[in-house]
Parts: structure tokens; sequence; C-alpha cells
């Protein structure tokens, strides 16, 4: 059986359960919501397993509130996490913000233990706690991010000029053959080898994960076809790169898709030699557009990499076939995940094409 609790009259059931119903603190919308149903004789235990509490903290509550009053039931937690937030003032956040823009002191990166050493010397506190420097990053809406890279020698009018063309260059193929289908596809190479990638893996805390490693120098490469709008991929898994090589993956990948009369391919690639050769034979449907010089950030088919190496990573191959097997495994899956193909390459800028 359990027990009931009678309250002191300082508020009525009414006015604690306008209480109760119009709290924005979620800790003080417990109490009173608790207070409101002891106010409706419900047994204490029953009242506190309602609210979520324990038996022992709902009585506390109501001690509190029998004692002393409504200001009991605040939460003095929140007033004093307020009272911390308050550590810079808006001249010292922005003081801060600016200093962000800079390298530190010491010339390294910015990071949160750095951010409270700064707060301690602007405020000329003794100690700051250093949960403190990342409270206030957060509060000037930083986030740890990691660059994307941009090469020196990137033109960055003819990056934008080729993603303005590129629908232009769909449309061209539409005109000249109105009754063919024009699909835009990418293709890229990527080079793999007996070489281990190491990856971050999720794992149990005081758990560190071994990875076993055996450098070796020896390689093959995978070369890869994408067309971002469909998420259709065609893979093919090569000794190296040159003219013959590539020639191969274009007879191979052109029949695969059946380019020609009825489907016209407008194929985005970077400009590396064996490329661009003299000797490069481009199969009947088939229409090579060459990216701008540096611009690796423009290739869809760069994002394919870190969805074929998981099979890879933090793993260890006797030789290349075994390596072979398991990419070959990896990609035949990949085929069959065109969504996921699809949110990796589908550049908000390639929609147009």
């Amino acid at each position: 059986m359990g027990r009931t609790i009678t309250l002191k009259n300082h508020l009525s059931d009414e006015e604690l359960k306008a209480r109760y119903q119009s709290s924005t603190d979620p800790v003080e919308s417990r109490r009173w919501h608790l207070l409101w149903l002891v106010s409706q004789r419900w047994y204490l235990l029953d009242a506190a397993e309602s609210v979520g509490v324990s038996y022992s903290y709902a009585r506390k509550v109501v001690y509190a509130y029998n004692q002393d009053g409504v200001e009991t039931i605040a939460n003095r937690r929140r007033g004093r996490q307020m009272t911390r937030r308050a550590l810079l003032s808006a001249t010292q956040q922005a003081e801060l913000d600016q200093a962000l823009q800079s390298p530190p002191a010491d010339g390294g990166l910015w990071s949160g233990p750095k951010v409270t050493q700064w707060i301690a010397q602007k405020t000329g506190r003794a100690q700051v706690h250093p949960q403190r420097g990342w409270d206030y990053l957060q509060r000037l809406h930083y986030s740890g991010q990691r660059p994307r890279p941009r090469h020196a020698n990137a033109d960055e009018a003819a990056q934008t000029a080729f993603k303005k063309n590129l629908p232009h260059r769909v449309e061209q193929l539409r005109q000249a053959y109105p009754t063919a289908q024009v699909e835009v596809w990418a293709f890229d190479e990527h080079r793999l080898g007996l070489k281990p990638i190491l990856r971050k893996v999720w794992s149990k805390r005081g758990q560190r994960p071994i990875a076993t490693v055996h450098h070796r120098y020896q390689w093959l490469y995978l070369y890869a076809f994408v067309c971002p709008h469909s998420g259709l991929t065609q893979w093919f898994i090569l000794p190296r790169v040159s003219v013959a090589w590539f020639n191969r993956a274009l007879q191979e990948f052109a029949e695969a898709v059946g380019a020609g009369d009825n489907k016209q391919i407008l194929l985005v690639i970077d400009g590396a030699g064996w490329h661009r050769a003299k000797q490069v034979v481009v199969p009947q449907g088939i229409h090579l557009e060459f990216l701008p010089p540096y611009s690796p950030e423009l290739q869809p088919a760069e994002h394919l990499w870190q969805l074929s190496d998981e099979a890879l990573v933090n793993r260890k191959f006797e030789n290349l076939d075994a390596l072979e097997e398991a990419l070959a495994s990896r990609c035949n899956i990949l085929s069959a995940m065109p969504e996921v193909i699809r949110r990796h390459t589908l550049f908000h800028w390639w929609k147009e094409a």
C-alpha cells in the first residue's frame, strides 16, 4: 500500500497545475508535476513513478516544499550554469571570436584547452575549468572540421566555368543525337596495394584496436565509372595505368552500358597524360569531357574511394590476389547500392547536367 502525503497550502491545486504546464525548465516542470499529483491524493510512490523520479527524490521535493515553500522548486543547478555561462561578457566574446581568426599565441592550432587559457588571461582568473573553452567554441558556432583541399595551381574561374558549362554540353549532345539517350558519367583511377590503409573505427573504451601491418610496395588499380544521377557504377581492377589499359577500360565500359547510336555518354575525366594521348581510342557513343587542371574536388568518382576502401582498411593481405579478391567482392556489393552511390557522388551543381 502506498503512502499519501498532505501538502502545505502554499499554492492551490490549480496553481500547482498551472506551474507544471507552463514551466519551460524540464527539472522544474517534473517537480511541479509531482506536487500536483500529490495534491490530487496520489500515493507518493505512484506519483514518483509517473513523473520518472525515485521515491527518495520525490520525498525530498515534497519535504522541501512543505518546509520552505515555492522557492525550493527552482532548478538551482540551472541558475549556477547560467552564472558560469556568463564567464565572458558580450565584448569579450567578440574579442575571442576575433582571436580565433588567427593562430593562437603558440603558433599552433586552437583547441578547447587553449581557449580556456585565453579566457583565464582575459578575465584574470587564476583557474578556469577546461570545459569552458569547448563551451565557448560551441557558443561561437565553431566545430572541428577537416579543410577541403584545393591545389595551389587551381583556377577557380575555370572551375566555375566548367560547372556552368556542363549542362550546355549535355544539351549539345541531345541536339546532335535527338533520338538517343544522353547520360553523364564520371571516371577516375585509384591505386591500392599491400601498403595497409589505416582508418579510425569504433571500439570499446580502454580496448584500443590493433591492425596487423606489413608494408610492401606492390600495387593494382581500381578503375571506376559512375553515373551520379542513377548511382550506377562499373568497376575494373587492372594492373597499372597506361593508355593501353585505359583504352581497354573504355571499350569494356562502352559495351557494358550499351553506348552507341541509342545511348550517348558524356564522360567527365581528369587531364592525365594517358587520358589525352593521341593513342587513346574513344568508342562510339563516348564523349570525353576534361576537368580543369588541378580540380579533383569536381570529380564525383573521387568520392567512391572511401566506399571501396572500407573492406580493405586495417587489414593485411598476403599478396595482390588476396587483395583483388576482397576488392572485387566489395565492388560487387557497391554495384547493388545505387542510393548510397548517389548520396556520395551527386553534387548539387551536377543536378543541372
